[in-house]
């Protein structure tokens, strides 16, 4: 946010050193980015009178002439007291007052990159002292096709500066800090702002409390139909009708102040809605109306705002074409889309020099449902970024009535027409009731009611005082006042926060509960880390191509309208494939067995949670890629699964067949990368924890992955459910003993049932540390023959191999009562 102080200074006193002004914005206000002094460009230049003009006798778009500046400027070459200058300007002539840059000044526009400075010098045979400056060349406006015409009171010899209060200071502020001031957001909130934390009372601008009945209607109307159909949405929707407007330039000194804070001149309608966006943070719009009429199915013209049908496709201002969707708030007629509800008009009713009839727009827009749109089309503008902050709507009537009454003085015509004012439902301003010493306890020092009044009154607030109490009501444009704890901040803001006791607060000693997700997570990545896997971490969104690789579909995944690079698409719906796509190029860097893991979020558009938002899901990856074994790369990602769920402590998963009923998370988008055929889902008691398993032929055709690739994706959150962490045990200090098993089974049974009956019915006291290991599967016309190696310790003894068989004949009981199985 651009502060231009000079014309801050028009509302309020500022009788303080620039740099003590700043630490204290900084201190009490927001945070000083930058702060440009611009009267050091404009030094040099003077205001002087083109005393005769005549044309170049050697070149037909020159004019020689002669200027008085009053004598000001020293040793230039003189005829008379004049000044010679050779002006290429269409609209030079006799009698005017002009910007002269003398010989030996820096031309404005150049004075912050490249500086140019001006000498005297030959044009055609004629000499030349300087020359005589455009809007351009000053740097107030683009405008170079003629030189800048001195449109006010002043003598010739005057600094330019002097004339339009370009001595200035513009002290940038970090939007940020006025987030939820959108008071701010205009030189009139900070004046205001500057004057309470200065302790000096302000007065806002008569025409700015209240309306003043200066709208007069004119004989002659100009049918206007104003509709609003959204008024949930859009809280006030006023709108006038002015006929007659001659469209031309602003005066300077509007253009002026419009291009020190950063807005480019248009003309003088656009520029009167730019100037009062930028003076109250209300911003307006202006419609031609003969064009708003040509779009009109009705008799006259039809102005409405409206949901967007997804249909419609838009010329906007800055020349790019949108689609509004069917959420995005519009403005209408009667048969088509003319503009975005807060944002941007369109091209096709713009203002221009043909325009006679102009429609002024002051509305209010709902600040959540504006910033969807915004980002959601991709536009960021100076109305957006003031709508997004929670304007007003209390402000709309009075704002534009002085509109009115600065077309009517700066472009003339009359109001053709009442207001409309087609509003919905506006919340009162709130009453506060606070105490002295809520305030004091809550600052830490102490603040006496009156004091607390009188800080408030110098900002407009109305408070009144009753014994310790402090009845508080906030001016209309204070939308984030609503509790007692806003009435201290505001306080403590005024009073100066960097003025309150250094102490620290009581707390309580109780430590803070541990985060289970983040505990999760932790544990999963110390584990996979551990066991070799390289962690990565990639963006959340892919492109569209690699969904198409990995078999998913992309209608099932969020698009990303405003993507950070066209390589980013689309919202990520599981996050192996972003593994995936990182395969390859470890391959060609000469990596023959590897594992890459990630841990992140995934969104599955339909996928919504229990506040009916769409649901983020947290998920774990993982990826084993093997060029050099010749064993099936399922077994050693399971395996890896395995590890990291025993270090977890996760118990009772199993492996099942996936059937045609599967559903992870709304479809198979999870699944879709892996070869059904050799994959496996994770059960977790009734909960799909994920699926593991080896990829399509397809996947690893499009992606260029070897045979050898397998990996795994399951839920981060079905695992912090299950909160059953293992805690640190210490080794035993006495020896381990190992011992193989062999287990004859029926032909048809699987390994991974097997083995969790195996694991599961493993029953041994704490004193023991042990791990049961997979070794071998052989396979016969009749049988399976599954081996396990136990190894075991005791923290008490050295165990003796007896006891350990015994432990394994015990274990062979068991698994044989539940699966059938015989130990060899």
């Amino acid at each position: 946010m651009k502060v231009s102080l000079a014309w801050v200074k028009q509302f309020t006193d500022i009788d303080i050193s620039t740099d003590i002004l700043v630490k204290k914005i900084g201190e009490q206000l927001g945070a000083v980015e930058e702060v440009i002094e611009l009267g050091p460009k404009y030094n040099d230049v003077i205001i002087t009178e083109v005393v005769s003009c005549e044309k170049h006798p050697d070149a037909d778009k020159l004019s020689v002439c002669m200027i008085n500046d009053g004598g000001v400027v020293e040793g230039v070459e003189r005829t008379d007291g004049l000044v010679q200058v050779v002006c290429g300007a269409p609209n030079v002539k006799a009698g005017i007052k002009v910007a002269w840059l003398p010989p030996g000044a820096t031309v404005p526009s150049t004075y912050d990159t490249d500086p140019f400075v001006l000498g005297a010098r030959e044009l055609r045979g004629k000499m030349s002292n300087g020359m005589l400056a455009s809007m351009k060349e000053l740097s107030i406006g683009d405008e170079h096709d003629g030189i800048l015409e001195v449109d006010v009171p002043a003598e010739v010899g005057q600094k330019f500066a002097d004339v339009y209060q370009l001595n200035d200071t513009i002290i940038d502020i970090e939007n940020k800090m006025f987030t939820h001031r959108p008071d701010c957001f205009g030189q009139l909130g900070v004046a205001r702002e500057i004057a309470g934390i200065s302790h000096k009372r302000f007065v806002s601008p008569e025409w700015y409390l209240q309306p003043l009945d200066r709208i007069k209607p004119g004989s002659e109307q100009l049918p206007l139909a104003v509709q609003n159909d959204i008024p949930d949405l859009v809280p006030r929707f006023v709108v006038v009708p002015i006929r007659d407007v001659t469209v031309g330039k602003s005066p300077v000194i509007i253009q002026s102040f419009l291009a020190r804070v950063g807005i480019k001149p248009i003309n003088n309608i656009v520029d009167i809605t730019n100037y009062l966006m930028v003076l109250t943070g209300q911003p307006l719009h202006a419609y031609d109306y003969d064009k708003v009429a040509s779009r009109t199915d009705a008799e006259g013209a039809v102005i409405k705002a409206r949901h967007g049908d997804g249909n419609s496709e838009l010329k906007l201002l800055n020349g790019k074409t949108t689609v509004p969707g069917n959420f995005d708030m519009v403005i209408a007629t009667d048969s088509q889309v003319i503009g975005i509800g807060g944002v941007m008009g369109g091209a096709d009713t713009e203002v221009d020099d043909s325009t006679k009839n102009i429609i002024l727009e002051c509305a209010n827009f709902d600040m959540y449902k504006l910033r969807k749109t915004s980002m959601s089309l991709g536009l960021f503008t100076d109305a957006v970024s003031r709508f997004n902050k929670g304007q007003s709507p209390l402000q709309n009537d009075t704002i534009l009535e002085e509109a009115i009454a600065m077309v009517q003085s700066l472009a003339g015509g009359e109001v053709a027409g009442g207001v409309q004012d087609a509003r919905g439902e506006v919340e009162p301003i709130p009453t506060v009731e606070i105490t002295s010493e809520f305030v004091s306890r809550r600052l830490g020092q102490p603040v006496q009611a009156d004091d607390i009044a009188e800080l408030l009154q110098n900002v407009e607030f109305d408070s009144v005082v009753d014994g310790d109490t402090v009845r508080v009501t906030p001016p209309f444009w204070r939308t984030d006042i609503e509790i007692r704890e806003d009435i201290v901040e505001e306080v403590g803001r005024l009073l100066g926060f960097h003025h309150l006791p250094a102490h620290l607060p009581m707390r309580s000693m109780q430590p803070v509960e541990k985060d289970k997700l983040l505990s999760t997570k932790s544990a999963i990545r110390s584990q996979l880390a551990a066991a070799g896997a390289n962690e990565l971490l990639t963006y959340s969104f892919v492109h569209g191509k690699l969904i198409q690789a990995v078999g998913q579909d992309s209608a099932h995944a969020f698009k990303v309208t405003n993507a950070l690079s066209p390589d980013l698409q689309f919202y990520r719906m599981s996050l192996t494939p972003s593994l995936l796509d990182k395969v390859y190029a470890n391959i060609r860097a000469g990596y023959d067995t590897f594992a890459l893991f990630e841990i992140g979020k995934t969104h599955i558009k339909g996928h919504v949670g229990e506040d009916n938002l769409p649901k983020e899901e947290e998920r774990v990856a993982c990826v084993y890629v093997s060029n050099a074994s010749s064993q099936p790369a399922y077994y050693f990602a399971k395996k890896q699964l395995d590890e990291l769920l025993d270090q977890l402590g996760i118990k009772g998963v199993r492996y099942e067949v996936i059937d045609h009923e599967f559903d992870y998370e709304t479809g198979r988008q999870t699944l879709a990368p892996f070869d059904q055929s050799r994959t496996a889902v994770v059960k977790l008691g009734d909960s799909v924890l994920g699926v593991v398993g080896e990829f399509s032929s397809n996947t690893r055709k499009a992606l260029k992955l070897p045979a050898g690739a397998a990996g795994f994706e399951i839920s981060t959150s079905v695992l912090m459910k299950s909160n059953k962490f293992t805690s640190y045990s210490p080794l035993s200090k006495f020896p381990s003993v190992s011992q193989d098993i062999t287990l004859k089974v029926a032909k048809d049974s699987q390994f991974g049932s097997i083995y969790s009956v195996i694991r599961d019915s493993f029953e041994v006291s704490s004193d023991y540390t042990w791990r049961l290991v997979p070794l071998d599967i052989y396979e016969n016309a009749d049988a399976k023959h599954y081996s396990f190696r136990l190894t075991i310790a005791s923290h008490e003894k050295t165990l003796k191999t007896e006891e350990v068989n015994s432990m394994l004949n015990e274990l062979a009981e068991r698994v044989g009562a539940q699966t059938g199985a015989v130990r060899l």
